[in-house]
């Protein structure tokens, strides 16, 4: 997730260095054939090349709206998330007997690994990294059995919330409210595949980016009576604008792609590990990831 730091102008300039490349050679390709046959190129009036970028402006504007929206959901499931842990853990130590610390430790622990579990699938890296930390090396070897490793860690904690409850160390009610957080938990996990696995047609995109070429063309054409050294430079600059917000927000619209533009999950993750874990009286507690840039996972 970025941050209020500065971002460097080094990564604003690498979103669109090819398409800034693109627009130098199409800005110059115009220009030569606008010199060479300015006899049989009829003058563009200024007003197509402004209806033009009014209208790919819109156009703009509705697909941030849009993105946008699919990065707060996804922030919105993620503060779900961290809410739904904390009522777990306190809903286990509510409703069940003393004497089973034990076993509200181990479906805390395994819930932490979970969280970060969740993330990395996600972003489509290893979803088992550092489960070792939260769970029995038995229960490990049953999640790299499922092919969706989040969900079988939440099968395992609900296997041993209804092994409390067979046993007599959970009423019925306490029973129903935790495993309604479970519950909870397994829908918000869905929401965020949902938005991973829903993905903006690549058509808008290829569509989106002909638009503004065709724009930079016209304009460059209404402004040839420019000098060069005026006109190219100005194209260029007003292109940037074009393509770093429609790149802004192709990413926004995949909160789950593992760039700084992400979901902070990681981040969010560490803070459910620091919250259960002092709920639990444990004394490794980690510290909260803290950003040495521009952006936090």
């Amino acid at each position: 997730m970025l941050l209020n730091n500065r971002v460097p102008f080094a990564y604003i300039l690498n979103k669109i260095r090819t398409e800034l490349i693109y627009i130098f050679i199409i800005v110059l390709i115009v220009d030569a054939i606008s010199i060479k046959y300015a006899h049989l190129i009829p003058a563009v009036p200024l007003v197509i090349p402004t209806f033009l970028g009014t209208a790919i402006s819109v156009i703009l504007s509705f697909k941030l709206n849009q993105s946008y929206d699919r990065w707060w959901e996804a922030r919105k499931i993620w503060g779900t998330i961290v809410n739904e842990s904390r009522n777990l853990i306190l809903q286990l130590q509510a409703f069940v007997t003393p004497g089973n610390e034990n076993a509200i430790k181990k479906i805390g622990l395994r819930h932490i690994g979970w969280c970060y579990s969740l993330g990395q699938s996600l972003r489509q890296l290893d979803a088992t990294t550092h489960l070792e930390q939260f769970m029995s090396r038995d229960n490990l070897t049953e999640v790299m059995q499922h092919s969706n490793k989040p969900l079988a860690i939440l099968q395992l904690n609900s296997q041993d919330i209804t092994a409390l409850k067979n046993s007599g160390s959970m009423e019925l009610f306490g029973h129903v409210q935790v495993n309604n957080t479970i519950t909870n938990l397994s829908n918000a996990m869905g929401m965020a595949e949902r938005i991973k696995t829903t993905v903006f047609p690549i058509t808008y995109r290829i569509f989106l980016h002909g638009a503004i070429y065709l724009f930079i063309v016209t304009l460059a054409i209404a402004l040839r009576e420019l000098e060069n050294y005026l006109e190219i430079p100005l194209l260029v600059i007003i292109a940037s604008f074009f393509f770093l917000l429609e790149r802004t927000a192709t990413h926004l619209q995949d909160p789950f792609s593992n760039k700084p533009t992400d979901t902070a999950v990681t981040a969010i993750a560490r803070t459910i590990e620091i919250n259960v874990k002092q709920l639990l009286n444990e004394k490794d507690v980690p510290e909260p990831i803290n950003a040495n840039d521009y952006y936090i996972k």
